[in-house]
């Protein structure tokens, strides 16, 4: 673990490709220490940014964060102030730690996927919007929809969990080159409304990939749409999930805070589980159309294909949804097989199993590759797709970490992660670029990832005030691959 570095409203430290943060108070406040906190790994994101939007769209970064001022600067003033003040912290603090930004910078970065995805492929330029862009690690036209991102599943009840409570993992597969930058962890302690824990990139004000716990006993997942179309200039999905966090208590709440003013934007199969109730939800969230489903004995798994029929057909393109050749079709297949195979037994060791999965339904065989639970494009030939906008051989892209939680963590507000990917295999972007020199420009944006440990993460105090639970833990949880973060005073 790296020293620990201190502010009047935060701490920060490193450990395990993962950089833990700290905050409490008031929206400039936490907002501040945030910034200050990542203020060089956002100067390494700015360099990111500029490289990858002029090679995905030809248009500047500099394009992007004026399409975020006039889309998002003025609503977010008036709808969401207190997050739009705590953005504004985030930028005064990443200035204060020697990286130049703006609010409108970090506006636009908390807005990256709408901007880049819905926005952007939606706009009317000369009255054509399909330009070319190769998201998703290679050649796909903008009309394509949004990307792919994530595997997932939650369940609970007597019939498929060890002890009958809530079960949940999940993993951000994504390109590498902007994908590897989730690699925060954020304890935020607000002065008004829940407390949460949260994994996110640098700088975003909420997950981004998505998983989180409250001291409300809320857990939170999601997977991504592919292939969603449409898009409306409504209240932005990155304040409506984070409103929902702070604010909400129920999962009936997480539904109507997400539903209002619904964009369309980074259209998701959310999954909530609320550990008082020992519930887990469901709720697909297009534009026009939603769909939740609820129950206390199941589960629901997420492979970036909506089973509503309304959502898939009417506002999506080429989803994959029955398609095994592609990763929404096999994973579908794929983590049904493996809830229905350790029916009963489900808990933290299985879990991450599970989102390790390397088996693959179409060749029948252990076979890292797209279509696994543990994504790995970056090892496969493609050779059974040949559709020219789905991502190219050997793309850079796939998981990027490992993320579970059970109720008895979420109870505590911890959960416990590894980054680089679920299954700990390591990428070196050297022995990469050299073996597919297709790939070789993106090597000054790639970064090592080597082999880590899953490791547990909690709120800042429960280590502060109770490291006399290390043993404990230890007899709880076991022994296995689990490193109990300890804080210093």
């Amino acid at each position: 673990m790296s020293s620990i570095m201190k502010l009047k409203n935060g701490i920060c430290y490193d450990l395990n490709g993962w950089k833990y943060i700290s905050i409490r108070g008031s929206p400039k406040e936490r907002g501040y220490a945030h910034g200050y906190f990542v203020a060089k790994e956002f100067k390494e994101i700015q360099k990111m940014l500029n490289f990858i939007i002029y090679e995905d769209f030809g248009e500047t970064w500099d394009f992007f964060i004026e399409a975020a001022k006039s889309l998002y600067n003025d609503k977010l003033k008036e709808e969401f102030h207190e997050f739009y003040l705590e953005m504004e912290g985030i930028a005064a603090g990443i200035n204060a730690g020697g990286t130049k930004t703006s609010l409108d910078e970090i506006i636009a970065w908390n807005n990256y996927f709408a901007l880049t995805e819905n926005w952007y492929s939606n706009r009317e330029t000369n009255g054509n919007n399909n330009r070319g862009h190769h998201g998703e690690g290679g050649g796909s036209t903008r009309k394509k929809g949004q990307q792919e991102r994530c595997s997932a599943f939650m369940v609970t009840g007597k019939d498929f969990t060890e002890d009958g409570k809530i079960v949940c993992a999940h993993n951000n597969f994504s390109n590498f080159v902007d994908g590897q930058y989730a690699n925060c962890v954020i304890d935020i302690r607000c002065d008004k409304g829940n407390r949460i824990l949260y994994q996110a990139f640098a700088g975003f004000i909420w997950s981004g990939t998505d998983f989180f716990v409250t001291s409300k006993g809320i857990i939170g997942t999601e997977t991504t749409m592919g292939g969603f179309l449409p898009f409306e200039n409504n209240l932005p999905i990155s304040c409506r999930i984070r409103q929902a966090m702070q604010y909400g208590n129920t999962l009936d709440d997480y539904v109507e805070i997400l539903l209002k003013g619904n964009s369309g934007d980074y259209a998701n199969s959310w999954m909530f589980g609320d550990i008082n109730t020992n519930e887990i939800m469901l709720l697909e969230l297009g534009l026009k159309y939603h769909n939740v489903k609820r129950t206390k004995n199941g589960y629901f798994i997420g492979f970036n294909a909506p089973y509503d029929p309304r959502i898939r057909n009417l506002e999506s393109a080429d989803t994959g949804f029955d398609d095994i050749r592609r990763h929404q079709g096999a994973r579908r297949v794929r983590l049904d097989d493996l809830m229905q195979e350790h029916k009963g037994k489900i808990n933290i060791y299985i879990a991450k199993e599970i989102i390790s999965d390397h088996y693959d339904v179409y060749l029948n065989k252990t076979n890292p590759c797209s279509r696994t639970c543990c994504s790995h494009y970056d090892l496969d030939a493609r050779e059974y797709m040949s559709d020219p906008s789905r991502p190219k051989p050997y793309a850079p892209r796939g998981a990027l970490d490992g993320c579970v939680i059970d109720a008895t963590m979420a109870k505590n507000m911890s959960f416990e992660l590894r980054y680089g990917n679920s299954c700990g295999t390591p990428f070196l972007k050297n022995d990469f670029c050299d073996q597919n020199r297709q790939w070789a420009f993106l090597r000054p944006y790639l970064h090592n990832r080597p082999q880590m440990p899953w490791t547990i993460f909690s709120i800042t105090n429960k280590y502060l005030k109770n490291m006399g639970k290390y043993s404990r833990r230890k007899k709880m949880y076991g022994k296995k691959s689990r490193k109990i973060i300890k804080i210093i005073k």
